[in-house]
């Protein structure tokens, strides 16, 4: 596999949750699209025509991927855009039937911030609650839905602590009240099954460049006859439904990220759940190591930990420093010195929150890497411990 200058040596890269490198062959496969088919691809001369036949292809790569039909594909900006589109989209085109929405209190921002924007409106939110692995109940749903509930939103897999959610029976219990269900597929696209027939949703969303392709492009499934608001007007773009010139190279290069990840994904799966076991063990030896998330039903790649008497800005920075990336939750919320909103929803002490890891492991991780971070990690903290005594009488001083 290709290596990459920031995986040599003592750099390693354990932050693939917040963004991947772009493969070599997805970028080879863009290239292209920047300088020889560079025609706009709603436009009707060959130039044009050309660069619309790569974004149907794409488009079609994409659908095969989720099980639909291209023409419920609709090519955004990212999953952020895609989030806010499905809450703030379907609640606008559903207004005569009701003002409530049911979202899940572990969701990504793009999902919770919408959501309040229209709380802030009038619109009456309920944020479903999660037990201690960060799981929805969907008897929670059941009891949540109202006859002017329009929409309910529960992602796939949570970006922070990796908790699989359980989507399809929380779409059956929707469906039997007439519901719609969107779902954030953004950490699972290419690494889980993904279909959404089979998850029973009617809105998805989803990225590239979390699964080895361009930033800036993403996706909303919408099952067909589903109505959603446009948020983005100007033009006739995507069957009307979002304006803007299409970013060609992108979404060339999201199609063949897609198609890569898909032709490896069980045997990649298993080679990085190995490495991702590989690394929890090494860590949970260490004294106050908690493994946070579901123990099983997890992403393959997410190790979320958090530890006793460590603060998590001063160990990512140790980390750094040592040549270690990582993070302690979403990148979105990076510089926030609050508890991670997931972490307190699923009750974990705020002592201990506040000393949240996260590693993810992706496609050029290796056990070298895997061993020497645990080293590392082990390092860092036993160094920031053996500093709080001393914190803690300055402070009192």
């Amino acid at each position: 596999m290709p290596r990459f200058a920031y995986n040599v040596g003592v750099r390693i890269y354990m932050d693939y949750a917040a963004t991947t490198p772009t493969d070599p062959r997805v970028l080879e496969a863009m290239r292209p699209y920047f300088t020889e088919v560079f025609g706009n691809a709603s436009s009707v001369h060959s130039f044009g025509q050309e660069a619309r036949a790569a974004v149907d292809r794409a488009r079609r790569t994409l659908a095969e991927a989720l099980g639909c039909q291209p023409s419920e594909v609709v090519l955004t900006s990212g999953a952020t855009e895609a989030d806010n589109w499905a809450v703030v989209g379907v609640a606008l085109a559903h207004e005569a039937k009701g003002r409530h929405l049911v979202v899940s209190s572990v969701e990504h921002r793009a999902v919770l911030e919408p959501a309040r924007w229209l709380a802030s409106r009038g619109w009456e939110v309920t944020f479903l609650p999660v037990d201690r692995h960060g799981r929805v109940d969907p008897d929670d749903v059941r009891r949540a839905l109202r006859d002017d509930t329009v929409l309910v939103s529960v992602m796939h897999a949570n970006n922070e602590v990796g908790t699989v959610q359980p989507v399809a029976e929380v779409a059956r219990v929707a469906r039997e009240r007439g519901v719609l269900v969107h779902t954030d597929a953004t950490q699972t696209l290419g690494a889980l099954p993904v279909r959404v027939d089979e998850l029973g949703v009617d809105l998805l969303s989803a990225s590239a460049h979390k699964r080895y392709g361009p930033k800036g492009v993403g996706l909303l499934y919408v099952r067909r006859g589903v109505r959603v608001e446009p948020l983005l007007r100007g033009g006739s773009h995507e069957r009307g439904r979002r304006a803007g010139t299409e970013n060609v190279p992108a979404i060339v290069g999201f199609g063949k990220a897609v198609e890569l990840a898909l032709a490896d994904r069980e045997a990649e799966q298993a080679r990085v759940r190995a490495l991702r076991d590989r690394l929890v063990c090494g860590l949970l030896e260490l004294e106050g190591a908690v493994l946070t998330g579901h123990p099983s039903e997890r992403l393959a790649n997410n190790a979320h930990l958090c530890f006793e008497d460590v603060e998590s800005e001063s160990l990512l920075l140790a980390l750094d420093l040592r040549g270690v990336a990582a993070s302690s939750g979403s990148a979105c919320t990076a510089g926030s010195l609050e508890p991670s909103h997931v972490l307190r929803a699923m009750g974990v002490p705020r002592e201990l929150a506040a000393g949240a890891l996260r590693l993810t492991l992706g496609r050029w991780t290796t056990q070298a890497e895997v061993d020497a971070a645990v080293e590392l990690v082990r390092e860092a903290v036993a160094e920031l411990r053996r500093a709080l005594p001393r914190a803690r009488s300055t402070a009192r001083g």
